[in-house]
């Protein structure tokens, strides 16, 4: 395809055909501690998600991959293949992401720093909560994805220990959450189908 086509938007039949297939998004749960709200708020991501039409969404739970403390043993676990193999068979990612100390969870690091090319020119969306609606652990995550060549999408739901959890445990989200949820998740999508294309 030339550079012209590319600007006026003509497709080749294969591109077409790729842009139009549903793509497989990964809801990535971003934490691994006891008693972690992650799996709420991925779950409420997912159960949003599962009303659209142009992707299939699944939760991806980094505590089921057992991954051990990056550069601490000879890479060999069975956890570290099949955390590769699951995220290459995804097309984009949304990111359940919590702050810490003003940053993301050493448990999402580490599952970052386990792929390289399973990452490659891919889409993410990140939802992210904290006292500041985590917005500082989503500043640092753009960072990482930018060096994994990860393309973040600009629209950031973000929600506050304040107003979206009781006690800081049980997730009650606000409604006025679904539609930057929405917009987010169309956005992962659209720049999914296109990145397939760089692929």
């Amino acid at each position: 395809m030339g550079f012209l086509d590319k600007l006026f938007g003509t497709q080749t039949k294969e591109e077409e055909t790729m842009t139009n297939e549903k793509v497989n998004i990964g809801i990535i749960l971003g934490s691994t501690r006891q008693g972690r709200v992650s799996p709420q708020v991925g779950e409420w991501v997912k159960g949003i998600a599962d009303k659209r039409s142009d992707a299939n969404y699944e939760i991806v739970d980094i505590a089921d991959y057992n991954l051990p403390f990056l550069g601490t043993t000879d890479g060999s676990e069975p956890g570290i293949g099949a955390w590769n193999e699951k995220l290459a068979n995804l097309d984009g990612f949304v990111f359940i992401v919590q702050e810490y100390n003003h940053s993301i969870t050493g448990a999402l690091k580490n599952a970052m720093d386990f792929a390289r090319e399973a990452w490659n020119n891919k889409a993410a969306g990140i939802v992210s909560y904290g006292s500041t609606g985590g917005a500082r652990a989503a500043e640092h995550l753009r960072g990482i994805c930018g060096e994994l060549k990860i393309a973040d999408v600009r629209t950031h739901p973000t929600l506050s220990l304040f107003t979206d959890f009781v006690n800081g445990s049980e997730f009650k989200p606000q409604e006025l959450h679904l539609n930057n949820v929405n917009a987010m998740l169309g956005e992962v999508e659209q720049w999914s189908k296109a990145l397939k294309t760089v692929r």
